[in-house]
Parts: structure tokens; sequence; C-alpha cells
């Protein structure tokens, strides 16, 4: 077998993290594989684990494009439009997902991903354009957020 240039080799792990991405928000972090993503774009299981090793490291290589997909429904104009955003963020089902990657994560022991940066960015924005106040609202925003993925699990 011919050898792969760079540029063959990066567009493949580009597809192949274009479709973890798309599936970490419509059926979840969990129930993607390495399996799952062969089947969508065509990459053998071995072809994809031999970039992305362990199923973490997608995480790692994604952490700044869910976080900007997640920061990027939010309005930090106002508190009341914050609120207003967030909670419309909720009915969508990738943004939940987002959400529950998050909180799924905030007990891991693995390091690499022990900072995801959705929910820090959220609270740095707000922090930032809302002071004080807009730190302690997402502070509240995810806690309503918990409370409201733990019921519609139930």
């Amino acid at each position: 077998m011919a050898k792969r240039s760079r540029v063959e080799t990066e567009l493949t792990v580009n597809q192949i993290l274009d479709e973890a991405f798309k599936q970490i928000l419509t059926i979840g972090f969990d129930t993607m594989s390495y399996t799952t993503l062969s089947t969508a774009i065509g990459v053998s299981r071995t072809g994809i684990s031999h970039h992305f090793p362990r199923k973490t490291e997608f995480l790692v290589r994604l952490d700044q494009r869910i976080g900007e997909f997640f920061v990027e429904a939010l309005d930090f104009s106002s508190v009341a439009s914050l609120e207003l955003s967030w909670r419309k963020a909720l009915q969508h089902k990738e943004h939940k997902a987002v959400l529950k990657l998050f909180f799924s994560l905030c007990g891991t022991n693995d390091n690499s991903v022990a900072y995801f940066s959705a929910v820090n960015t959220a609270k740095e924005m707000a922090t930032t354009e809302l002071g004080e106040n807009g730190e302690k609202f997402i502070n509240q925003l995810i806690g309503y957020s918990a409370v409201l993925l733990f019921e519609s699990s139930l």
C-alpha cells in the first residue's frame, strides 16, 4: 500500500473530527463509537483508532469547537437575554448534548478531558459582558440545566 501524503492524512483526520462533532451533538458522546464513525464516513475502525487511539481524544481535539457552538446560541447583552437564550438553547437536542457531556465529564478522572470549555467559555463571556452578576447567573443556569436534564432522564 502506498504511503499517504500529509495532506491526505489531514483530510482524513478532519473528516473523522467533523463526523465525531456531528455525532457528539446528535447521538451523544457515550453512543458515538469507532463503529458509528466508520459506518458514517467509510474509514475503517482501525484507521480511525490510528489517529485517535482513545475515544476521549475526540473531546480534546473538539473542545474549542463544541464550546464555540454552545456559546454562539447565547445572548450576553443582558441577564434577561442570557436567560432567554439559554432556555431556548435547551430546547435543541444539540445544545442539550453539550450540557449532558459537560455534566458527564464533571466526575471524570481523565485529566485530558477534565477541562471542558463550553460552560467555562459561557461563564467567562457572561463575566466579561455582565460582570459578577453574569457569572452568578451562569451558575444558576447550570444548576437549572442539571435539574432539567435529570428530570428528563427519569
